[in-house]
């Protein structure tokens, strides 16, 4: 087992290929894409219709094009902000790549956003391994921008929790998962152990259980104090920045919530989605974000109509980016 402070290696690379799942058929990517977009295009036609498409629609187009453009445009500062952190913890796992190759795969990555635990966007590991990033890196950082996600989102989410106490349980039990994972992560003793373990035994999971070790102790590397801090700021800020647009979508369809109980339902929505490990969060977002909107007094109808932009501009704007970028990989 490798020094936990020794750069990813060349050597490193290539015994990860043998054993990274993101090595799949080329054909997968394609499918996940066409198979998550279809089911989710008839789930949210299903909801339209429950909740009546003509005050949908109508929703939709009181928004009008200038409030639309401007959350995809906070979606897209959502994005980039995550963009950065993604690199600067390539950079501190010695596997920097150029950033137009970088931003490439990045991107390419959200078109499988929908898959669970999002999971799919591992897929940046196969397209960053020919210009020289090792596996084990990516997918380092790939953790490490979950859990620094799943932080920020917390940050979020306990604006409110003070006015709401039913949701304090699951607030708890994301940063207990978090809190839990680092100080496993940090214990070099039981990583040691476990790779020992797995090295000796005969069992065909074993190689794969010595990868995850070393990619854990990649994954150490992204977690010092500073490296905590610059991704829990920029994760904040990015989180942020769509819980924004939803507060100015709600005041353009004319049900204004306070800055603060916007942000909250948010990040609540994304929290729920996130641990329930559903495909994108999808259903158990939603579901929240409705249940919280029609608790705020809005209309039934405007609830789900606010839900459905907000989604579509934030979880389906980046898929479809994603399918671009993806579509110009070779």
């Amino acid at each position: 087992m490798k020094p936990s402070g020794a750069p990813a290696t060349a050597s490193l690379a290539a015994d990860t290929a043998a054993t990274t799942p993101v090595a799949a058929p080329r054909r997968l990517p394609l499918r996940a894409v066409l198979a998550s977009v279809a089911l989710a295009a008839l789930g949210y036609l299903a909801l339209s219709l429950w909740a009546g498409w003509r005050e949908v629609a109508a929703g939709i187009a009181a928004v009008g094009p200038a409030v639309l453009a401007g959350l995809l445009a906070l979606s897209l500062t959502n994005y980039l902000l995550r963009f950065v952190r993604w690199s600067r913890y390539l950079s501190l796992l010695d596997a920097p790549a150029p950033w137009r190759i970088n931003l490439a795969a990045y991107f390419a990555g959200f078109a499988l956003t929908t898959t669970p635990g999002k999971l799919g966007e591992t897929l940046r590991s196969a397209l960053l391994k020919p210009h020289g990033v090792p596996p084990a890196a990516s997918l380092a950082a790939f953790f490490a921008e979950r859990a620094s996600d799943l932080l920020s989102i917390i940050v979020l989410t306990s604006i409110g929790l003070w006015s709401y106490p039913p949701a304090r349980p699951a607030v708890g039990a994301g940063l207990a998962l978090v809190v839990i994972a680092l100080l496993v992560v940090q214990s070099t003793r039981l990583i040691a152990a476990i790779d020992r373990r797995a090295t000796a035994s005969p069992h065909k999971w074993a190689a794969l259980i010595v990868k995850l070790c070393e990619i854990v102790l990649h994954f150490r590397r992204c977690f010092s104090l500073p490296a905590m801090g610059m991704g829990l700021a920029l994760g904040v800020v990015a989180w942020l920045a769509e819980g924004v647009g939803f507060w100015w979508l709600l005041g353009a369809l004319g049900q204004p919530l306070p800055l603060s109980e916007a942000v909250f339902i948010y990040a609540f929505a994304m929290l729920i989605g996130g641990l329930s490990f559903l495909p994108g969060g999808l259903g158990g977002s939603e579901a929240v974000m409705i249940g919280l909107l029609t608790l705020h007094g809005l209309p039934e109808a405007s609830a789900v109509t606010a839900t459905l932009i907000c989604r579509l501009a934030t979880l389906w704007f980046a898929v479809a980016l994603g399918a671009g970028f993806l579509a110009r990989q070779r």
